[in-house]
């Protein structure tokens, strides 16, 4: 959506990077980034017919057999089976046990780990029955049955609050609940894989405290998705021949990969870290859902240059991430290129990355939302004026 039919190849890409550079890089490089690819010509002509001998697509089935490798029949009896423990609100279950029982086996039993999965292996194969507990919940079972061979996907196991609890604890200090908040924000992933950690989506979220704010940044800058895509986009520089002082080849690249997560690194930590805890403001995106298309997009819009105080609660100017986007391309000026440097393109990148947060909270309004993962259930409504 962002690529003009009439731009050349180069001039594609170059859009592509400087569009997709935002604090928010998971999200932005790879939305931004599969655009450009499937929309420049070079993709165009790059694309060929499936090959004939492709194997065929097994068609999707929840709690179908999923053969993991060309297994020949006899040599192998048992198998695996996996899944995914949640509650009824989406949210993955860490540590509920799962108890393991077949006819003639010894009983076994694992823990979920920290994204809720489960796996048993070397399962012999034949009839099997999965039970699944956890403090303040009810206990949940499924059954089936296990092919030889065979890599078993169980649906999605889903743990109800048990109707025998009486008392529950919904208060808490400001630091324990923004934590939790964060945690909830830390398994938000558009198309279940692309971290959309900077977004909120409840009605009066806690203040950050600065922990939380560093916490977020630094999953975010260390995520293995944060990393392709700054390697896609130093690849971009690499074919656009963007940065010229760096050269060709693996040293080249190196050196663009190293200036691009650079540029990550310094605008996530003084944006959506340092600055905020100084000034006291918040990073996050938040998720109004609500009113005129008119009333969401101006909200959306709005995200570059207004954030909500801490202390306050109230909405001011966006010191820190107007400044920050100035002080990132000041520091991008110690190991950019010398022939790359100039006052008009650190300024015009500078302002650049403010109109990207805009772009941003316009997907996080009226896109992102639909396609992320572990949203809280009841949406957010927003305060902003």
């Amino acid at each position: 959506m962002f690529v003009s039919a009439g731009l050349s190849l180069k001039k594609t890409l170059l859009l592509c990077r400087v569009v997709a550079l935002h604090a928010g890089v998971s999200v932005a490089i790879i939305l931004i980034g599969l655009t450009c690819v499937f929309s420049s010509p070079a993709a165009a002509q790059s694309q060929s017919p499936a090959s004939p001998q492709a194997s065929p697509e097994i068609p999707p089935a929840l709690g179908s057999a999923v053969t993991s490798g060309s297994t020949q029949a006899g040599q192998q009896t048992t198998g695996v089976i996996s899944g995914t423990v949640t509650d009824k609100e989406g949210a993955l279950a860490v540590g509920a046990k799962i108890a393991l029982t077949q006819e003639g086996q010894p009983s076994r039993e694992i823990t979920s780990g920290d994204n809720g999965d489960f796996s048993f292996t070397n399962v012999p194969s034949g009839q099997f029955h999965l039970t699944v507990t956890a403090p303040g919940f009810d206990t949940q079972k499924y059954s089936g049955s296990l092919q030889p061979g065979q890599y078993l996907l169980v649906p999605p196991i889903m743990l109800p609050l048990t109707s025998a609890v009486t008392e529950v604890r919904v208060g808490g200090s400001p630091d324990e609940i923004a934590t939790v908040e964060v945690n909830q924000a830390l398994q938000q992933r558009v198309l279940g894989f692309i971290p959309n950690f900077y977004v909120t989506y409840n009605a009066d979220p806690a203040p950050l405290f600065a922990k939380q704010k560093f916490r977020l940044a630094w999953r975010s800058l260390i995520d293995p998705v944060t990393i392709v895509g700054v390697g896609f986009l130093a690849g971009i520089d690499q074919a656009a021949d963007q940065f010229g002082g760096y050269g060709q080849g693996a040293a080249g690249y190196a050196r663009r990969f190293g200036a691009t997560y650079g540029d990550v690194v310094s605008g996530t930590l003084i944006g959506s870290a340092i600055l905020p805890s100084i000034l006291h403001q918040d990073p996050r995106y938040f998720y109004q859902g609500y009113g005129s298309t008119a009333s969401r997009f101006r909200h959306a819009v709005l995200n570059s240059v207004v954030a909500r105080n801490d202390r306050t609660r109230k909405w001011e100017p966006n010191y820190s991430g107007i400044i920050g986007s100035f002080a990132a391309g000041g520091i991008s000026y110690l190991y950019y290129p010398a022939s790359d440097r100039s006052t008009s393109l650190y300024v015009q990148n500078s302002l650049v990355r403010l109109g990207e947060s805009s772009v941003a909270g316009v997907l996080q309004e009226f896109v992102l939302r639909k396609l992320t993962s572990h949203v809280p259930a009841q949406a957010a409504v927003s305060s902003r004026p």
